[in-house]
């Protein structure tokens, strides 16, 4: 109970005889807001601090081929068949794929709303539904 005590009465002791903040020298609170500081921050693309950082803001070139979504977003699913997913260049998988949707407009629609195991547009949330019909054009050989 004596060490107890003695332990509540040095941190009362330290709070009350405490250097108060204001009694800091200037170099002294320099150290401790240097300490203290963040370490980083972030920036988004247009921003002033984005532009003093060096990155630059994405412009886009046009629509990307269907070769190109297929090779970031699609291509893990649909070169494996994974989950039941139709293989590129199947062609009876890809047509009996259209025929169960009612069409390639409804099969668009399931890659762009997600069906089954596939989610929304395949994970592709920049695309437009032109880049996502392009890269089913590109998988399957459908025409719209």
């Amino acid at each position: 109970m004596r060490a107890l005590i003695l332990l509540v009465g040095g941190l009362f002791a330290s709070l009350v005889f405490a250097k108060p903040a204001a009694d800091l020298d200037p170099t002294t609170r320099g150290e401790i807001s240097e300490r203290i500081a963040p370490v980083g921050s972030v920036c988004l693309a247009g921003e002033e601090c984005a532009s003093a950082a060096g990155i630059a803001a994405s412009t886009s070139s046009g629509p990307r081929s269907g070769d190109a979504i297929y090779g970031k977003f699609c291509v893990a699913c649909h070169s494996s068949g994974l989950l039941g997913a139709p293989k590129k260049d199947d062609t009876a998988a890809w047509q009996a794929a259209e025929k169960k949707a009612g069409g390639f407009s409804s099969l668009l629609s399931n890659a762009i709303n997600g069906i089954r195991s596939m989610p929304a547009k395949g994970t592709c949330m920049d695309c437009s539904d032109e880049e996502i019909s392009a890269s089913i054009e590109y998988m399957s050989g459908l025409k719209p």
